[in-house]
Formats: C-alpha cells, sequence, structure tokens
C-alpha cells in the first residue's frame, strides 16, 4: 500500500485563539476542531495532514521551506500575514508545490487594506468566507491536485 502524500496545512498568527476570538465573524470552533476535522478528511481522501499553528512569521516560512520536497502541497491559513508578508510569499514560491490560501471569514467584505493578499500571488487557488468548511474544501481540492488520476466529480 502506498503512503498516504502529505499536506502542510498552516495557520498563522492569532488563529489559536478561535473560538474566543471574536465568534461572530470567526465562528465558535476552535483551531484544534478544525485540524481534528482536516486529519478525518485527509484520511478519506488518502492524504497525511500535517496540521501545525504559529503566531511566528519566521517559523511559518521555515516549516514552508521544510515542506519543498516533503510534501505534496500547502492549504495556508496566513491570518493577517497574508497582507503584510512578502517573505510567506518568497517561501511558497520556493517550495514550488500547489498553494492553496483560506480565510475563514470573507476577507472582500471586510476592510480595504484585507482585501488583497501577498499569499494569493503563490496560491492555486483561494477559498474565503466559508468558515471551517473553507478548510475541508482546500484539501478536497488538493486531493484531486496531487492525485489527478483519482479526481472526484
Amino acid at each position: 500500500m502506498a503512503k498516504p502524500k502529505s499536506i502542510l496545512v498552516l495557520n498563522g498568527p492569532n488563529l489559536n485563539m478561535l473560538g474566543v476570538r471574536q465568534p461572530e465573524l470567526y465562528g465558535r470552533e476552535s483551531l484544534d476542531d478544525i485540524g481534528r476535522a482536516c486529519a478525518a478528511r485527509g484520511k478519506a481522501l488518502g492524504l497525511a495532514v500535517d496540521f501545525r499553528q504559529s503566531n511566528h512569521e519566521g517559523e511559518l516560512v521555515t516549516w514552508i521551506q521544510q515542506a519543498r520536497g516533503r510534501a505534496a502541497g500547502i492549504v495556508i491559513n496566513p491570518a493577517a500575514y497574508g497582507h503584510t508578508s512578502v517573505a510567506l510569499l518568497d517561501a511558497l514560491l520556493l517550495a514550488e508545490l500547489p498553494v492553496i490560501e483560506v480565510h475563514l471569514s470573507n476577507i472582500h467584505r471586510r476592510e480595504a487594506f484585507r482585501h488583497q493578499t501577498y499569499v494569493s500571488q503563490a496560491a492555486t487557488g483561494v477559498i474565503c468566507g466559508l468558515g471551517p468548511q473553507g478548510y475541508l474544501l482546500a484539501l478536497d481540492a488538493m486531493a484531486n491536485l496531487v492525485n489527478p488520476k483519482k479526481a472526484r466529480a
């Protein structure tokens, strides 16, 4: 039996406070809840999900660099770093992997500075505004990207 392809799921600053931080905007589920749902969806899709969070930009950059040659793809919710970090963009381009950017809220219905992200420039696709379901949709899409012969309708 083939080893499942690894998908790195990264979460940026303040996402460790999900369920407590502005639940009217971000929902009541914790990041641990989302991580468990991603692990279950990954298993169903034949993917190994490596789910991580950091409030430190440099740590996220290091994890992205380490994914090069090890992971099959990256799902990333860069949170506020999406709007500020050229370093994340550069690391994602260097990784040369499919990237799906996820945001819990609809960034296009929020403050103008949130409408664009640097990460989007490296992303194969972007999902925003669907809450935690966005992560699951990102994993579905990633499964199709990394296993095109097993593409689902």
